[in-house]
């Protein structure tokens, strides 16, 4: 027996409308009960689906309603979560505000209790917003405020401290520098005017042995002995008294050795040279000035250039400048005592 599969009839049925088709099944349905069977309960599905879908449809019209009363609500809704906010950082900005104005009045000192009395009812805001508002004027007359001014003042107060340290220590010095300024030129005017008075005085001495007779002195020309020049006042015998510059060129040479003489007696030096002092002086006044370096020969040694001969006579050695053949030039000396060339 030969078993043969029935015609594949798809691609015929999807060319017929549905009604032809629904035709075709309810006559097929007529002689078949299982496929009538079939077709019913399909038609009962179809049905609840439609009815489902409907459902589906208004469930779905329904939510998207709602959806847009939340959209609704929500838009409704950002107005007053601003305000919410904004009104939490007014409370916030107002605590931090009151807590700044607790700690800037505990500062000051004020007593709250006192203040509290101020802050009677019948206190016009007005007022006390005219009072804000100079107070505000006048914090603004001073200017912009200086972060740094707290530190720049710092700083100029240690600078002033350590200007205040070094002013003190100037201050200090300069006193001790004038106690000791003072205290020198006390001692100076004293040295000065004790080494003046013993010149003078030796001066006085020695100026009439020069000159047989005759008085001399120094004379101060200023009242600050530190400041003042010295003059000198010299009388020759047989003549008025007047300062060096009216005598003679012998008699300022006198003068001159007179008061030379009378340092070297204050502080005699080991060496001195006396180039052609007597050379203005007649024979009476080489007579007393020889005698005088003898005096003396024998604390200090004297080299003395001369060409007089009595003052020659009075050396212990001379040396001498020749030329014994022209052109060459030949020292000679002569110990006088022995007179033995030396």
């Amino acid at each position: 027996m030969r078993v043969t599969s029935p015609p594949d009839l798809r691609p015929y049925l999807r060319t017929l409308d549905a009604e032809t088709l629904a035709d075709l099944l309810c006559a097929q349905a007529d002689r078949d009960p299982e496929l009538r069977h079939s077709l019913e309960l399909r038609a009962a599905r179809e049905a609840a689906l439609q009815s489902a879908r409907i459902e589906l449809d208004d469930l779905t019209a329904r939510l998207r309603q709602a959806d847009e009363l939340r959209l609704i609500a929500e838009r409704s809704l950002q107005p007053l979560r601003d305000k919410i906010n904004e009104l939490q950082l007014k409370e916030q900005a107002a605590r931090i505000s009151g807590e700044q104005f607790i700690e800037q009045l505990a500062a000051a000192g004020v007593d709250e209790a006192e203040l509290q009395a101020k802050l009677t009812p019948d206190l016009k805001p007005s007022y006390l917003q005219g009072e804000v508002t100079r107070l505000n004027n006048a914090i603004a007359a001073l200017g912009a405020v200086n972060m740094a001014a707290l530190d720049e003042l710092a700083a100029a107060s240690e600078r002033k401290d350590f200007l205040d340290a070094q002013s003190a220590d100037l201050n200090d010095a300069i006193g001790t520098l004038e106690d000791a300024i003072h205290k020198i030129d006390q001692e100076t005017r004293s040295l000065l005017q004790g080494t003046f008075d013993e010149v003078n005085r030796h001066f006085g001495e020695l100026f009439p042995r020069l000159f047989g007779g005759g008085q001399a002195k120094l004379v101060m020309t200023g009242d600050e002995i530190l400041d003042a020049g010295v003059q000198v006042l010299a009388q020759p015998p047989g003549k008025k008294n007047s300062t060096i510059h009216l005598l003679s060129g012998g008699e300022k040479a006198l003068t001159a050795t007179a008061l030379v003489f009378a340092m070297f007696q204050l502080n005699p030096a080991p060496f001195c040279l006396l180039d052609e002092v007597d050379a203005p002086l007649d024979d009476a006044n080489v007579g007393r000035y020889v005698r005088l370096l003898a005096e003396y020969k024998d604390e200090t040694q004297f080299i003395v250039i001369t060409h007089n001969p009595r003052t020659m006579q009075a050396a212990d050695a001379v040396y001498g400048v020749t030329m014994q053949e022209p052109g060459v030039s030949t020292i000679v000396g002569v110990r006088l005592g022995q007179m033995e060339p030396v």
